[in-house]
């Protein structure tokens, strides 16, 4: 342990979508098998301007794109002072039967919040759980900013890996954000693509989605199912990635989608809507509709691997920021224009 752990930390908190405030909280000691860490930088996802699913849990500490170095360790903790760690905001037990099947998001202490007082702040505790059983140490090679993609890019581990992905497969990523661009970079990176397409509305976007695919598509004017079909002969996308939460891009996403095609839901849409699907088509045509949520430990490893193996994950980035703007930088994330990604430092 060392004696320079600090009583307060000052963290990003949300009390609405217009009041973000920074407040000093208290910082507990860390217990056996917890850390402290010293936030270095913080990534901004563009979930937390997803202001229905905040409201219900406000006031909240916001940040979980988190990368640190460890001030202090609880008894027994395996990480001393000193070492540069990413740390997962949430923790699966690693015991029970979802976890053992491989399903951590369903696992009963998934939910619990696991940095406290939130990841983007002066400090944080990793909790033992987290500390055990997603904590990662982060190569010398790999810079801060980096590091904050391995949550973010787990996310696209574990949704490339839901989406039933074949070799051949002609495949199509909706919104060309931050998470959309991570999405194609992943996929560049894959064997199966025989056709890599990214679709958006925003000029600037499109721009660097037609770097990373092999078609970009401007849906600002044609529809995206005749934008689809054009670039595939007729046939639609085998794989459709689905990044905007909303019933008019999953409605276009299913139109653009091939026979024995799946459909991978990324972002959620707000509690209240409803979407009616047709069960006679989604029969006959064989269409596969899957939800991705969040990320496990495994996700986790395989994304700061390939980070470390030169994945240009930061060159999505577009602002860097001190903690005091983080409100500067919430919007630009809301803007969804012109910003992909922005890191704040403390």
């Amino acid at each position: 342990m060392t004696a320079a752990r600090p009583a307060t930390s000052t963290v990003v908190v949300f009390h609405a979508p217009d009041d973000l405030r920074l407040e000093e909280v208290p910082l507990p000691a860390p217990a056996a098998g917890e850390v402290v860490l010293r936030v270095t930088a913080c990534g901004l996802c563009p979930g937390e301007v997803m202001d229905w699913y905040q409201r219900r849990k406000a006031p909240v500490p916001l940040g979980h794109e988190t990368v640190g170095v460890v001030t202090d360790a609880g008894e027994g903790a395996p990480y001393a002072p000193g070492t540069r760690l990413f740390v997962h905001h949430h923790a699966p037990c690693l015991a029970c039967r979802a976890c053992r099947r491989g399903d951590h998001v369903h696992c009963a202490a998934w939910a619990a919040r696991r940095l406290i007082p939130g990841g983007l702040a002066t400090y944080a505790l990793a909790q033992a759980a987290a500390v055990a059983a997603d904590a990662l140490v982060v190569p010398d090679a790999v810079s801060d900013e980096a590091a904050t993609f391995i949550e973010p890019l787990a996310c696209v581990v574990k949704a490339l890996r839901r989406a039933r992905l074949r070799p051949g497969d002609r495949v199509l990523v909706v919104g060309c954000g931050v998470m959309g661009l991570l999405h194609l970079m992943a996929l560049r990176a894959r064997p199966e693509p025989a056709l890599l397409l990214g679709a958006d509305r925003v000029p600037s976007r499109i721009a660097v989605a037609a770097r990373l695919a092999d078609r970009a598509l401007d849906v600002s004017s044609v529809p995206l199912a005749d934008a689809v079909r054009e670039a595939t002969g007729g046939d639609g996308a085998d794989v459709v990635i689905v990044g905007p939460g909303s019933l008019e891009a999953l409605e276009a996403a299913l139109a653009a989608l091939a026979p024995g095609g799946t459909l991978l839901m990324f972002t959620p849409t707000p509690p209240q809507v409803r979407w009616p699907l047709v069960a006679h088509d989604l029969f006959f045509r064989e269409i596969a509709v899957v939800p991705s949520y969040s990320a496990g430990p495994d996700d986790t490893r395989e994304a700061l691997r390939l980070i470390a193996a030169g994945l240009p994950v930061t060159s999505l980035v577009t602002h860097r920021l001190p903690l005091r703007e983080a409100a500067v930088g919430y919007a630009v994330v809301r803007a969804a224009a012109d910003g992909l990604k922005v890191i704040v430092t403390p």
